[in-house]
């Protein structure tokens, strides 16, 4: 079956009209990194900056025919060194986003979550999937699958938080967050459904804010609205998701590869809660999944600056 990739290029469209965004790449050693890199640079969403060894970032280029005369180089050792390079850029200001090369992301998340020299900031971190699923019109968000192992109350707060911020930077003002349990009813005998329950009364008190929640929900009655009416669930959200929060990892990790596998769905992967937006792409992911992970990226960047100016305008 033909891969549909319209939500994907709907985001890469709307970044075309943004000016490049400043980009430290950390450690582009092998040919998916550093062809991601430059791919998403000849469209217009990345100005990058490649950290790593530049001999071989040099010699990479060269064996794929790849042109990286008009990109900055810092020279780094080795991918420790690379990752704790990217993230001083960042510190500084010459990066407004920060991506994912050839080096482990426990090495990158390392640098970033470094006390002193990391990326830290009030918030927890967390990772988001945008999948593109076929069969459903809209982009759907899934967190977290891939850095909080066995998140909290508290953590899954900072999780939604952070999704919501999300899809209102896709263009979703209000999005519809599914609190995701095996069931739709609070039962005491799975703690998903009683932490469902809490996370919705902490968006009633605006402990939570800029969504919709409803939870718990299973899988079928959060996405697909005949389900949700057959067990007559009377819900804002029910059916018509735009983020699935997931219980822990194990289940959005499963949750996210189901849905690539089983059901030709691509996936964009981002994380929040540090100081910048961080690309995370893995080499089985496609081309058109790396651009999109690059846009989503440059919109969260977006948002940020214009949050910021807003805020800035605010106090003046």
């Amino acid at each position: 079956m033909e891969r549909r990739h319209t939500k994907y290029e709907r985001l890469v469209e709307r970044c075309k009209a943004l000016s490049p965004t400043p980009t430290a790449v950390a450690h582009p050693c092998d040919e998916s990194s550093l062809r991601g890199a430059v791919e998403a640079a000849q469209l217009g969403l990345l100005a990058p900056i490649l950290v790593g060894p530049r001999e071989k970032i040099a010699m990479l280029a060269k064996q794929f025919s790849l042109d990286i005369a008009a990109y900055d180089i810092v020279d780094a050792p080795h991918s420790h060194a690379a990752a704790a390079e990217a993230v001083h850029l960042v510190r500084e200001g010459k990066a407004e986003m920060l991506m994912k090369g050839s080096l482990h992301t426990d090495e990158l998340m390392g640098a970033v979550v470094a006390r002193e020299t990391g990326l830290r900031t009030g918030s927890r971190i967390s990772h988001c999937f945008v999948m593109d699923v076929p069969a459903l019109e809209q982009a759907i968000i899934i967190t977290d699958a891939a850095v909080n192992i066995f998140p909290t109350l508290e953590d899954k707060v900072h999780i939604i938080q952070n999704a919501i911020g999300l899809a209102q930077a896709l263009g979703k003002q209000q999005p519809k967050v599914a609190i995701l349990s095996a069931m739709e009813t609070v039962n005491p005998k799975l703690p998903s459904t009683i932490e469902a329950a809490a996370l919705c009364k902490m968006a009633d008190r605006e402990q939570i804010t800029g969504g919709i929640l409803d939870g718990p929900l299973a899988l079928d009655n959060a996405i697909n609205l005949t389900a949700a009416r057959v067990k007559k669930i009377k819900s804002p959200v029910a059916g018509q998701a735009d983020i699935l929060v997931v219980p822990d990892l194990e289940a959005g990790n499963m949750l996210a590869k189901s849905l690539s596998f089983l059901a030709d769905a691509d996936s964009a992967g981002i994380v929040l809660g540090a100081r910048v937006p961080i690309i995370l792409t893995s080499r089985a992911d496609s081309l058109m999944s790396r651009l999109a992970s690059c846009a989503v990226a440059v919109l969260v960047a977006k948002a940020r600056r214009d949050n910021a100016s807003h805020t800035i305008g605010h106090a003046a």
